[in-house]
């Protein structure tokens, strides 16, 4: 095999780790605490991305938000038709079942 043809294939494989890497990394799950509720940091989007709750018990998800983005203002939670402000710096409570 060529010089050429080694940097190549070295190149290749090393786009395909950094895709795997950068798209299809395990997100990390969030489980609720013993009084039901869960942290979430915004901070050019929302970590943890993942939560897992127990069908039919109530939740608090209290937001924090530290980024200064207009995108990150507001959260909204369509199918519980909730809409609400997150104020730059201060924690934001939503509870839902």
């Amino acid at each position: 095999m060529a010089t050429d043809q080694i940097i190549v294939v070295l190149v290749g494989i090393t786009l395909i780790i950094f895709v795997y890497w950068f798209f299809l990394k395990r997100k990390p799950v969030a489980e609720t605490t013993a009084d039901g509720s869960v942290e979430i940091t915004v901070q050019g989007g929302y970590s943890p991305e993942v939560i897992r709750v127990a069908v039919g018990k109530p939740i608090t998800l209290v937001f924090h938000r530290t980024d200064t983005s207009a995108c990150l203002e507001e959260v909204v939670l369509s199918d519980f038709k909730i809409r609400k402000g997150l104020p730059l710096g201060e924690k934001v409570s939503i509870t839902v079942t």
